[in-house]
């Protein structure tokens, strides 16, 4: 099992989630953050002073898949999202050890 981390404009969440409703793809956890990368914000004014505001909405989306189920995932969230524009995102992928269902106790891939 893999975590895929996904930091995405905010305006890709909607169709992004279509996606995945689309293609079955279960378990989506959503955030709403702040942040820049090469992205790095603009110029504001504030009473005569020049302020650099270079912290950008962003969405964190986390969801965890089989192994068998990454690669297919994360060119979905590739294909939804990309703009071709600095500021599109960043995708991270890290193992998971185990997975638990609380409400049956099933674990690993079946309680995904």
């Amino acid at each position: 099992m893999k975590l895929i981390e996904a930091i995405i404009r905010p305006e890709k969440l909607e169709p992004l989630k279509d996606a995945f409703l689309e293609a079955k793809v279960r378990g989506m956890s959503v955030r709403q953050i702040l942040g820049c990368g090469n992205q790095y914000g603009w110029v504001a004014h504030n009473r005569g002073t020049e302020v650099m505001m270079n912290m950008i909405p962003k969405i964190e989306i986390k969801i965890v898949v089989a192994d068998d189920k990454v690669e297919e995932t994360v060119q979905l969230i590739m294909t939804v999202v990309r703009t071709g524009e600095i500021g599109d995102g960043k995708i991270f992928i890290k193992p998971v050890e185990e997975c638990i269902r609380i409400r049956t106790g099933e674990r690993g891939d079946i309680a995904l």
